[in-house]
């Protein structure tokens, strides 16, 4: 394309259409809007200055002519003139060069600008960043020397971790913290997902974990996704509790709680797994402080409190009686 000067844009009875055409590169490629698809038909030219842009196999196996160009500014307010249109297929970059261009060239006053069109091809689904996020992972795992040496075990220590700074954000109401630290939680997800692939007897990936969680909302939650009906929390919990004791068939209610969580925590799963099933069983009795805590975290669960929160808050209130002492000591 040969450019020109502003003076004869200006001669143009008619200054045409530009229409910046993006997309997802989230999206598989050929799937358009059919506003999309009409605007590419309709135009006069069709420039795309990534001759490897991934829609461009399938912009031709549509019948659609596309020049590979990168022109200016000027250039392409020429190209308009007389009442063309010319679709410009965006690099993943937004072609910010050219808008700009663009818009040095309408501020001046001294162009007739063609009518400008921002076209989005396709569209992030919600989620779609989680895309990134696994194509990101996969790279650092193949290249970056300590993720590619990590192992689920190696890995486990920092599951705990983050999921207690997530607790931590979320008391302290930081949103932003909160914000990050339930993307360092959904790493470590990934992290491990990404490590399975690798196992030669029995890999998966991450969308065998989401096929799996999915899969079990779904039973689990009947009264939303079947002939159910719940009208309070407690009958959506009763309906949890009677679907996962069908689908583990475990023959004792104490089966599948982790012994490795903090002990009041589990004192207190403990007291509600019993009390859910309806067993009278006293607890048991010794010398120690032990049973004097596990008493407390039952009685705690017993009346709706958690042991482990409420020590917790309280702890921290402790922590900043001792600052205020430290402080008034210096």
């Amino acid at each position: 394309m040969n450019a020109i000067s502003p003076a004869a844009v200006t001669e143009a009875a008619d200054p045409g259409r530009v229409v910046l055409l993006t997309t997802s590169h989230r999206v598989a490629p050929g799937l358009l809007s059919w506003p999309a698809w009409q605007a590419l038909h309709a135009a006069d030219q069709v420039l795309c200055a990534d001759g490897a842009h991934p829609q461009l196999p399938y912009l031709r196996e549509a019948g659609i002519t596309v020049s590979e160009a990168a022109p200016t500014a000027e250039e392409l307010v020429d190209a308009c003139a007389g009442g063309h249109t010319v679709v410009v297929v965006a690099t993943g970059e937004g072609e910010p060069a050219l808008t700009d261009g663009l818009a040095r060239l309408a501020g001046s006053g001294r162009v007739q600008m063609p009518d400008l069109e921002l076209l989005p091809a396709s569209y992030d689904l919600p989620g779609a960043r989680l895309l990134d996020l696994v194509q990101v992972m996969d790279r650092i795992r193949a290249e970056c020397p300590w993720s590619s040496q990590q192992t689920h075990k190696g890995l486990a220590k920092y599951g705990i971790e983050e999921a207690y700074e997530l607790v931590e954000a979320i008391e302290d109401g930081d949103r932003d913290e909160l914000r990050e630290e339930l993307g360092d939680v959904l790493l470590q997800v990934v992290f491990h997902a990404r490590i399975a692939e690798e196992d030669p007897e029995a890999p998966f990936s991450i969308d065998d974990v989401a096929a799996t969680i999915v899969t079990k909302l779904i039973h689990r939650h009947p009264h939303v996704f079947g002939d159910e009906t719940a009208a309070t929390p407690e009958e959506v919990k009763a309906h949890w509790l009677r679907t996962k004791a069908v689908e583990k068939r475990r023959s004792s209610v104490t089966e599948g709680i982790p012994l490795h969580q903090p002990a009041l925590a589990l004192a207190a799963k403990l007291a509600a797994r019993a009390r859910s099933a309806s067993l009278d069983i006293p607890l048991p009795t010794g010398e120690g402080i032990g049973y004097t805590l596990l008493a407390l975290a039952a009685q705690a669960e017993r009346e709706g409190t958690d042991p482990e929160s409420t020590l917790r808050a309280a702890a921290r209130a402790y922590r900043d009686a001792i600052r205020e002492a430290e402080a008034e000591a210096e």
